[in-house]
């Protein structure tokens, strides 16, 4: 069914205190149109695949329900339209209402700020649509049709012309006006002397006249160009630019009103009858933290600090006042972040101390090192300096300390630290702190690398208490649990709940408080490391988990004494951004699959029925949408099931001898693989189906070992053998495309991004006869000269005292090249240095593979390029370079 949108009239009638009352005009939203016309493959072009314009729309953000769960609030927009603006749905009428527009949000800003936002809303339409128009022109071209490739310079040169003119006028008006008052003060001067107002031209006035007979010629076309260039770098696009839309919000504890940020200030909405009161209005950004605990206030922030605030009062209290320390105290501690119980008498303060020199008291610079990035776009090179902490580089993390302080009385007492952590060269990590709901209690983690320790503590609410550690865990705990550990108390908070990896896997455990064990709550093999929320009663437990399809993320509901688990939404599914109910009887969820693309999604989880809210995608992708790829899983030689997909081309058979393409990235990060059923990633997906479509190529996407969200051994397999297992399942896949794909497997090719880039090369290097060409796009080569934070923690065990990742650098394996390669890179890639790109590529050139490898490279682009080459542009090379090197299939 199509969701109702209720349609915020632009009329709107003041009262009170900026308030807005709006009408209730229903409409239905646009139904999604399926009857698009497919292209023939034959046609398909990837001018067409990869247009200027994005046909996938933005996904809903800031979900939450009301605390009654009758209403839902998201912040989304329609395809096309910029900006996130609020919309709330109600679940018992079923109508949806969208809050906020920027017809609305205009009555609130100054009329320079809307002049700017759609001056750029003009310029972002227009650019799109000449970049698409100069890609169609150059295919056109390139297939031999007359075509005027410079009609775009053309136009602008003359609006460069057509500005300068207009620009020249103004300044000779101007100047004439100066000139003007000048010559009349002259000429009052000289009749107070002489008695007569007539005043000659002096010398300098005889330059300005031929000063401005010498403007008067025409600019060479050079000129023009170099004036043009000067125009695009000072109108370039920045995101402050468009119209943002809402940024955050909060709902009431009891109320169903909420407050939400725009462009910094803060807005009080009642869901009821759309009314919407202006509570903030100043220079600072301010952001909304919760509702005080019997909805008549407010509290907010602006950078650090917590301000408390009254819906009947002007009246603004700071709540966490700044840290006091006598002259000689070792540490001077700041207030860096603060988290407020759900009752609101309780604050955990977490403070760090600046490393000052005891001569000066001024901070000490950062450790991290400065490298530089070489910007050659103008007329001679430039360097622009970023951050950077490598393997070996002396770390300077600060003390740490945390603070318990009862939100009351300002001028009490400061207490005494809870917590501290003298930080310095160490890896010290601590996780924000979580209250329980009745505010008795709070909870946090601690991770310290290089003892491989991981601990839990609870505390209790009491100022000056210091925290009892409840669990403790040293040795290899899992390098990916700890951004997901995440310590919470279930709403009774009676029960204390940790994501953990005791058995493989990462998923919710039971910690009892009084003796440190940890008892699982779920059973099998699978990852279920996203808690959603919990029921009222603290029965029940909501998780995204890979139970049924390690492609896919549904949402469950576990009983935490059984661990049953029952699947909520439809199967194949991939959640995102979800969130339950007080009550646990509805989630909402940006969910969605290959065959129907995300949207949000509002699921009765005790009906088992559900709606969508949103559509969000351009329907003429349904006229490229030519394939859809078929899931499969292979055996490696060490009995691991790997996980791929596969686009066949029309007519395949396991007879054939087709040429294939495989796509890889292999490395672990947090929950990133690319078998997923709702990713339409650019080169695996779009390119993949393309080829298929087109060209007759067998396309795979691969998630080999070292991947993530396939347990720990997966993600374990990279330590201190990085890309070893990848090439062995690489390897394996090639033999199995052959016998079961109708490959030829001396016409397979094999590329990847980042991980994928450097995985690309390691395989291309050391199973050199596996592959018959390879493209590697910004992969990093020098382990040692990549961010430690990585590093350090899936490729191998690191030194301060030496650079020992570099036992890890592909620069030796070069000389083991026998099949074609192209490089890929971003000049300006601040992830993967350029240099290292450039470093492989001079290995290379020593070991004589000058006639191997080739280079392509984006100057302007950074890790993802999107400078000069954009993604029609290097998948245009990436096609001409398979077809060269692969051949057609047949």
């Amino acid at each position: 069914m199509s969701p109702k949108i209720l349609t915020v009239s632009i009329a709107l009638a003041f009262s009170g205190a900026a308030s807005l009352l709006f009408p209730q005009e229903t409409a239905q939203a646009a139904p999604a149109i399926n009857n698009v016309a497919k292209i023939k493959p034959a046609d398909l072009t990837l001018e067409q695949v990869f247009r200027a314009k994005t046909y996938a729309g933005q996904a809903a953000r800031h979900i939450q329900f009301s605390k009654d769960g009758r209403y839902l609030a998201y912040t989304w927009n329609p395809f096309g339209e910029n900006g996130f603006d609020l919309y709330v749905h109600d679940t018992q009428t079923g109508e949806t209402k969208r809050i906020t527009s920027p017809a609305l949000m205009k009555t609130y800003d100054a009329p320079e700020d809307w002049e700017r936002f759609d001056k750029k809303a003009k310029q972002k339409e227009k650019e799109e649509a000449e970049r698409q128009a100069k890609a169609e022109a150059h295919a056109a071209y390139l297939r031999g049709e007359k075509v005027n490739l410079m009609q775009w310079e053309e136009a602008a040169l003359e609006e460069v012309k057509r500005e300068l003119a207009e620009k020249k006028a103004r300044d000779a008006a101007k100047k004439a006006e100066v000139d003007a008052e000048a010559a009349r003060e002259k000429a009052a001067a000289a009749a107070a002397k002489t008695g007569t107002a007539s005043v000659a031209k002096n010398d300098s006035d005889k330059k300005d006249e031929k000063k401005d007979a010498k403007d008067d010629k025409a600019k060479e076309i050079w000129e023009l160009r170099d004036e043009l260039k000067k125009k695009l770098e000072k109108e370039k696009l920045k995101p402050s630019d468009l119209y943002p839309g809402v940024d955050a919000l909060v709902w009431a504890n009891k109320k169903n009103e909420l407050i939400f940020q725009y462009r910094g200030d803060l807005f009080r909405l009642n869901a009821v009858d759309g009314k919407i009161e202006r509570l903030t209005q100043t220079d600072k950004t301010e952001r909304i933290v919760a509702y005080q605990a019997d909805d008549n206030g407010y509290i907010y922030m602006d950078e650090k600090r917590l301000f408390n605030a009254s819906f009947s009062s002007s009246a603004i209290r700071q709540l966490n006042r700044e840290l006091i320390h006598p002259d000689d105290a070792d540490k001077k501690y700041r207030i860096a972040n603060t988290v407020l119980s759900e009752d609101k008498q309780w604050m955990a303060i977490s403070a760090e101390a600046p490393d000052a020199k005891p001569e000066s008291g001024k901070p000490t610079p950062p450790a991290e090192r400065q490298v530089e990035i070489m910007n050659y776009s103008e007329r001679f090179a430039t360097a622009k300096k970023v951050s950077r902490e490598v393997s070996d580089d002396k770390r300077k993390i600060l003390a740490t300390a945390l603070y318990i302080r009862r939100v009351g009385d300002a001028s009490a007492r400061q207490p005494q630290p809870v917590f501290t952590n003298d930080g310095g060269d160490v890896w010290f990590e601590m996780s924000p702190v979580s209250w329980a709901k009745d505010g008795s209690r709070y909870t946090f983690s601690t991770w310290e690398r290089e003892k491989d320790l991981l601990r839990i503590y609870v505390g209790k609410a009491e100022e000056g208490a210091k925290p009892q550690m409840v669990l403790e865990r040293r040795g290899n705990v899992g390098h990916e649990v700890v951004n997901v550990l995440a310590p919470r108390f279930t709403p009774d908070s009676k029960q204390l709940i940790a994501v953990l990896d005791e058995q493989g896997y990462r998923q919710p455990y039971v910690i009892d408080v009084s003796n440190g064990s940890a008892r699982q709550i779920l059973k099998g093999d699978f990852e279920a490391h996203s808690i959603i929320g919990f029921s009222e009663d603290s029965k029940s437990m909501f998780v995204l988990a890979n139970k049924d399809d390690f492609a896919a993320m549904n949402a469950y509901k576990v009983d935490l004494t059984t661990g049953d688990m029952k699947a909520i939404g439809q199967a194949g599914d991939f959640h995102r951004n979800s969130a339950v109910t007080e009550s646990g009887d509805k989630l909402a969820s940006m969910a969605g699959q290959w065959s129907s693309r995300p949207e949000l999604k509002l699921v009765d989880i005790t009906k088992t029925k559900s709606v969508t809210l949103t559509q969000s995608h351009d329907p003429q992708w349904n006229a490229i949408d030519l394939q859809r790829p078929e899931r499969f899983s292979y055996t490696n030689r060490h009995g691991d099931k790997i996980q791929a997909y596969v686009f066949k081309p029309a007519g395949l058979s396991s007879s054939d001898h087709r040429p294939a393409i495989v796509y890889t990235y292999g490395g672990p990060l947090n929950d990133r693989h690319i078998v997923e059923t709702d990713s339409f990633q650019q080169t695996a997906y779009m390119f993949g189906m393309y080829m298929a479509a087109k060209h007759g190529y067998v396309t795979v996407a691969v998630d080999p070992r070292g991947h993530s969200n396939y347990g720990r051994k997966f993600g374990d397999a990279n330590w201190e053998q990085v890309g070893k297992p990848q090439t062995e399942d690489l390897e394996d896949l090639a033999k199995y495309m052959q016998k079961n794909l109708g490959v030829d497997g001396k016409r397979i090719g094999l590329t990847g991004w980042s991980f994928g880039g450097f995985q690309t090369q390691y395989t291309m290097y050391t199973s050199p006869d596996t592959f018959a060409a390879g493209i590697a796009g910004a992969g990093p080569t020098e382990w040692e000269n990549y961010n430690s934070w990585y590093s350090g923690r899936t490729i191998g065990k690191t030194e301060r005292s030496k650079p020992n990742l570099r036992k890890y650098s592909l620069l030796p394996l070069t000389a083991g090249l026998k099949k074609p390669l192209m490089l890929v890179h971003g000049m300006q890639d601040p992830n993967v240095l350029y240099q290292d790109t450039v470093n492989v590529y001079r290995a290379l050139l020593e070991n004589g593979k000058e006639t191997l490898v080739d280079l392509f490279l984006d100057p302007d682009g950074e890790h993802g390029m999107g400078g000069a080459v954009k993604a029609k542009a290097w998948h245009k090379k990436y096609e001409a370079y398979f077809l060269q090197h692969l051949g057609k299939a047949k």
